[in-house]
């Protein structure tokens, strides 16, 4: 395909997500179906050009003086890509492009972003979290909040039940993988340029074989906060596609007991595969029609964590269009389901064991908020050092873990960011319950 037709094609498939409201993959899906003579480079072009429009929704909008999905293709062109007005020109003269750019269009691509534009529209999030993003960032909200509108890295957790890094990192070269910063058993695949294709991880033998997971590397450090411990008792209570679960199987190296609970039967059973590529062994699954056979583990748990569900702010890099579906309803719901998991969760920990909260979320009422309302309620638990449970796992590099003390709340939890670590956003917090010696 012509650079005109992809244009078009971007056009199309976000106009199928502003305006029907579709994720970004279903309707790349179904324009792929509909689209049979197009390339996967071709869809990668495509795919990335609606995404990079999304990131930045709204200072293009604003500097294109409407939020049309022409507008926000072709402002994406110019400011996210850094296509001049005669590239851009060129490919409107394609035989399958959009209409040829009009006059109003040519001075808008020309223009220069305007400093005193509002913080949402310089930082392109949802106008009505203003409040919120000042809360959580202060004067830094805007380049905050801008380095979450950036492509994602791609971060690997080597599964050292199977290899160690120094075996596993000859096969990821032709991924372009270099060792992680933060971690010791993990890579980092920097972000491809947005026209290009990303390597698929799934055709690369070490990746079939189990020896790598795709993992972000702050959900990595905050698996690394439970310091789960070979022959401990283990609770992934929100377990889902199980990515922790797995984490933490590798850091008790198999010994001991994980049971990965989660309300969503469907989700669970798709840990199912991983469990067996991974080679964790210790891994046992508690259906959510099997009431019963949790019960049997209240009181009993070394540590129960908690990825509980969130608005998912924290992975805007990777899902922008998900920015713009969010509304206070659904935040003030993820926050009465925060409060209820992690009361129900506690009721499994043991005397002297712990609670490790944590939320793919940077706003303060998905993080602080819940784990003050939490302790409010529960005065046999006390909030600890999250930073130093991390760096005691051993997982974290000396720099990982300057980073993650740089970043510790003074209450003791962790907030990290792209801007501050370049991770996705994640906090998490380590609660001790009175008992028996930790």
């Amino acid at each position: 395909m012509r650079s005109g037709g992809k244009i078009s094609a971007a056009i199309g498939v976000l106009t199928d997500v502003l305006e029907r409201h579709q994720p970004v993959k279903t309707a790349m899906r179904d324009w792929g179906k509909s689209a049979r003579y197009a390339g996967s480079k071709d869809r990668a072009w495509v795919s990335g050009l609606v995404l990079d429009a999304l990131r930045r929704k709204n200072s293009i909008g604003y500097r294109m003086g409407e939020d049309s999905p022409r507008a926000l293709v072709l402002g994406a062109l110019g400011f996210a890509w850094g296509w001049d007005i005669a590239q851009i020109e060129a490919a409107m003269d394609d035989e399958h492009a959009p209409e040829a750019l009009t006059a109003a269009e040519r001075e808008r691509l020309v223009g220069a972003p305007d400093p005193a534009a509002p913080a949402h529209v310089q930082g392109d999030f949802p106008e009505w979290m203003t409040p919120m993003m000042a809360r959580v960032f202060g004067a830094d909200a805007v380049e905050e909040v801008q380095a979450m509108a950036m492509r994602a890295d791609v971060d690997l957790r080597v599964n050292t039940l199977k290899v160690d890094a120094e075996k596993a990192a000859f096969p990821l070269k032709s991924a372009d993988a270099e060792p992680s910063r933060l971690l010791h058993n993990a890579f980092h695949i920097p972000a491809k340029d947005p026209s290009k294709r990303e390597a698929s991880l799934e055709s690369i033998p070490a990746y079939s074989k189990g020896w790598v997971e795709v993992q972000d590397a702050g959900s990595q450090i905050a698996a690394a906060a439970a310091n789960a411990q070979p022959g401990e008792q283990v609770l992934d209570y929100c377990s889902g596609g199980g990515g922790k679960t797995i984490a933490l199987a590798a850091q008790m190296k198999g010994k001991g007991q994980i049971f990965a609970y989660d309300i969503d039967g469907k989700r669970l059973s798709a840990l199912i595969p991983r469990l067996k590529r991974s080679g964790a062994t210790n891994v046992q699954l508690v259906h959510p029609s099997e009431a019963v056979q949790l019960d049997t583990l209240t009181g009993l748990m070394d540590c129960v964590f908690v990825d509980a569900p969130c608005t998912g702010t924290g992975t805007w890099r990777r899902r922008p269009d998900s920015k713009w579906r969010i509304k206070q309803g659904q935040l003030e719901k993820r926050m009465a389901e925060q409060t209820q998991i992690l009361a129900s969760a506690s009721a499994f920990v043991k005397p002297g064991g712990r609670l490790v909260f944590a939320t793919c979320s940077f706003l303060m009422e998905e993080g602080e908020d819940r784990v003050e309302e939490f302790l409010a309620a529960h005065p046999e638990f006390t909030e600890e050092d999250a930073a130093a449970a991390a760096a005691a796992s051993g997982l974290l590099t000396d720099e990982g873990a300057n980073v993650v003390q740089r970043f510790r709340m003074p209450a003791g939890s962790v907030r990290l960011t792209p801007r501050r670590a370049g991770t996705d956003g994640f906090f998490f917090a380590v609660l001790r319950r009175a008992g028996a010696d930790a």
